[in-house]
């Protein structure tokens, strides 16, 4: 990627262009991220940043963590990530990315872990049709057959069965940042983004062209 940012997922809400038409967007807070630690291609093998965010308190980091922070003399932070940038020359170990790394008109990737919705079964799960509703029935909303019985003797494996939904890492991609409040350090990107409210989301430019 050229460039990157992580921020927090605040909600939806919308703006009205130019033309007075409505435009959904997403409000991504950026606070500032702060450089932390340099990879290049002769130490690690590949070019890359480690940038930490958001506030926490000393008592629920790690001594590891708090060490990493203490020997750096930088304020400590909930989140470390890391970001694999091509070029990682122009930046420095204690430098501040903020939400002014895009501007309106461009477009980005964000990535985030999708809303987690517990155990669900093969309907809402996997979109399956229901079974006959007649009291006979006896088979409403069950996942079907299980497939061959003496021979091979087992499920085969990728069977759609009920499970745990959601908490995945979702990718949307192609999406239009239409208005960066640096005042407000806000990012309002079009559409909507993976993740449930106050969760973490990478931007970063579209590996898609803008066409």
């Amino acid at each position: 990627m050229k460039k990157g940012i992580y921020g927090k997922k605040l909600g939806m809400t919308q703006v009205f262009d130019e033309n007075g038409l409505a435009i959904p967007v997403t409000v991504v807070e950026v606070e500032p991220c702060v450089v932390i630690k340099k990879k290049t291609v002769e130490t690690d093998g590949y070019n890359a940043i480690q940038v930490a965010t958001g506030e926490v308190k000393e008592k629920h980091l790690n001594k590891p963590t708090k060490g990493q922070f203490d020997k750096l003399k930088l304020a400590y932070k909930k989140y470390i990530r890391e970001l694999r940038l091509d070029d990682v020359e122009s930046v420095n170990v204690g430098d501040e990315l903020k939400a002014d790394v895009f501007a309106a008109g461009e477009f980005v990737d964000v990535q985030g872990i999708s809303k987690a919705k517990g155990f669900q079964g093969v309907i809402k799960r996997h979109g399956q049709h229901i079974g006959p509703k007649g009291h006979g029935s006896m088979y409403h909303r069950r996942p079907g057959s299980m497939g061959p019985t003496s021979s091979p003797g087992r499920v085969f494996p990728g069977k759609k069965l009920p499970g745990q939904t959601g908490k995945e890492t979702v990718t949307v991609q192609h999406l239009e940042v239409v208005r960066v409040d640096m005042d407000k350090n806000v990012i309002l990107i079009k559409g909507s983004v993976p993740g449930r409210k106050n969760s973490l989301v990478r931007v970063k430019d579209s590996v898609k062209s803008e066409k």
